[in-house]
C-alpha cells in the first residue's frame, strides 16, 4: 500500500510534527509512506517539497500573502487576530503531482496558510483516490476559525463571526458554504481526541460523516524515561527544588492559557515555596512582561528544537503543567508521560483521552485556578510519586506507540480501499 501524507510544514508546528511521526512510524511497520510538503525544512529522504523552483516559491508567498490580504481587509484591518482563521481561497494544485497519483490513498494533514485551496482539495476528490483527512484543530468543521472557543455559530452555517468583524454573512459564512464541495463519500475523517470528535459531529459541514478518533503517535525509544538527578546536574537545574515545566510552540498563544497557570501558582505559592518553573517555546513580543508576575523563580529555555533535550526536559521535571484552554490532543501530555513525569491539564478537551484522574496525573476543573495549583500540590506532595510515574509511563506506551498507532490506520486504509 502507497500513502501520501499531506501537510503545509514537515516540521513547524504540532500538526506537522504529529504528520511526521506518523509518516515515520508507518515506514518502521515496512509501510509505504511519504511526506508532500508545501516547504521542505530537513533533509528526511522521505519528505518530498511539492517544487523547489523560485517560480513555486514565489507563488506559494503570493497564495500565502493573498489569503492573508483578504482577511485583514475583513477584520478591520486589524493583525491581532490575522492568524486566528485560514480561507483556503489560494493554494498549490498538486493533483498532478507523481506522489499523488502514484498513491493508493491520500491522507491529508493541517494544509493551511497558501498551501491547499478549497478548490484545489476538491480537485483530490475528484481522483476517485480514498481520502483520509486527521483533524489537528477544528477548521475542518468550521468556517474558517482553528479553535471556536465558546462560539457555536459553527454548528449551522457560520457568520456573525467572533474573529472578523461581525455581520451574518460574513467572510466565515461564504467560506462555510464553499467547503461543503469537497465533503463527498471519499473522505473519510480521523479525530486526534474524542472532544474533537464531538465538536466535528456538532457542525452542520460534518455532522453526518464516518469519524474515527485515532491518536497521535510517539516515537518511545526518544521519549523515554531518564535518570532525573542526572539530568538536572547536567543542565545545572537545583536538585532541592520541585521543577513545574510547561512546554508551547508559543507560550503567549491564548489558547495555552498561561494566564491561568500564572493565576494558579499565586495560588500554589500559598502552600508551597521550594518550587521552579522552567519554560521552553517562544515568546512574541515583550516577554519581560509576561513573566513578570510569576510568584517563583523561573528559567526560560527559549524555543527548543532538538527533541532530545526536550525529553530530557520531561524527565527533569516533577510535574509538566498543560494548562491550555484547549488542547484537540495534547502532544505535550503523552511525551511528558512516556519520560515518566505525571501531567497536570484542565478537564475541558483532549486531554481527557489522556490522563486518567489521580492515576496517571490531575485533570483540573476547567477555568479553576485553585483546583489546578491543587493538582500540582497533589502531583508533588501527596500522590505516590513512583507509581503515579509508572502509571504515566504505562498509558504512554500502550495506546500511542509507533507500532500501535500505525496498526489503527492500516486497518482503516484497507477498510477504505475495500470498499
Amino acid at each position: 500500500m502507497n500513502v501520501i501524507h499531506i501537510s503545509t510544514y514537515e516540521s513547524s508546528g504540532g500538526a506537522a510534527i504529529a504528520a511526521k511521526r506518523l509518516m515515520n512510524a508507518q515506514n518502521k511497520a515496512a509501510h509505504k509512506a511519504a511526506l508532500l510538503v508545501l516547504k521542505k525544512q530537513t533533509d528526511s529522504a522521505d519528505v518530498c517539497a511539492v517544487n523547489d523552483s523560485r517560480l513555486h516559491k514565489l507563488q506559494a508567498f503570493f497564495c500565502f500573502a493573498w489569503e492573508r490580504l483578504i482577511i485583514f481587509m475583513h477584520n478591520g484591518f486589524s493583525r491581532k487576530l490575522l492568524f486566528r482563521v485560514s480561507i483556503a481561497n489560494a493554494g498549490t494544485d498538486i493533483s498532478r503531482h507523481p506522489l499523488i497519483r502514484e498513491a493508493d490513498l491520500i491522507h491529508l494533514h493541517w494544509i493551511n496558510q497558501g498551501f491547499l485551496s478549497i478548490r484545489g482539495i476538491k480537485k483530490l476528490t475528484k481522483l476517485g483516490k480514498p481520502i483520509v483527512w486527521t483533524m489537528h484543530d477544528m477548521w475542518l468543521c468550521t468556517g474558517i476559525c482553528h479553535h471556536a472557543w465558546e462560539c457555536n455559530n459553527f454548528r449551522n452555517e457560520c457568520g456573525f463571526c467572533p474573529f472578523l468583524l461581525s455581520k451574518k454573512k460574513d467572510l466565515s459564512y461564504k467560506i462555510f458554504q464553499k467547503k461543503k464541495c469537497f465533503f463527498g463519500s471519499n473522505i473519510h475523517i480521523v479525530a486526534v481526541s474524542t472532544w474533537l470528535k464531538s465538536r466535528a459531529k456538532e457542525s452542520s459541514l460534518t455532522a453526518g460523516m464516518n469519524i474515527s478518533v485515532i491518536p497521535n503517535v510517539i516515537d518511545l525509544e526518544l521519549f523515554s524515561p531518564s535518570n532525573k538527578v542526572a539530568v538536572r546536574r547536567k543542565y545545572s537545574f537545583d536538585c532541592q527544588k520541585k521543577i513545574i515545566l510547561m512546554g508551547a510552540a508559543k507560550l503567549n498563544d491564548p489558547v495555552k492559557g498561561f494566564d491561568m497557570l500564572c493565576a494558579a501558582l499565586h495560588c500554589l505559592k500559598k502552600k508551597q515555596e521550594n518550587c521552579m518553573l522552567l519554560l521552553f517555546g517562544t515568546i512574541k513580543n515583550d516577554a519581560d512582561s509576561m513573566l513578570a508576575d510569576l510568584p517563583f523563580n523561573h528559567l526560560h529555555l527559549g524555543l527548543i528544537s532538538d527533541t532530545s533535550v526536550i525529553a530530557e526536559l520531561y524527565a527533569a521535571a516533577d510535574v509538566v503543567v498543560v494548562p491550555s484552554h484547549y488542547e484537540t490532543f495534547g502532544q505535550t501530555i503523552i511525551e511528558a508521560m512516556a519520560c515518566g513525569c505525571p501531567v497536570v491539564a484542565f478537564n475541558n478537551s483532549g486531554a481527557k483521552d489522556i490522563i486518567d484522574h489521580k492515576t496517571n496525573g490531575y485533570l483540573a476543573e476547567y477555568k479553576d485556578p485553585e483546583d489546578f495549583a491543587n493538582g500540582i500540590y497533589w502531583v508533588l506532595n501527596e500522590a505516590d510519586y513512583d507509581t503515579l510515574s509508572r502509571n504515566a509511563i504505562a498509558k504512554a506506551a500502550q495506546n500511542f506507540g509507533e507500532a500501535i498507532v500505525a496498526e489503527k490506520y492500516l486497518n482503516l486504509y484497507e477498510s477504505l480501499l475495500k470498499a
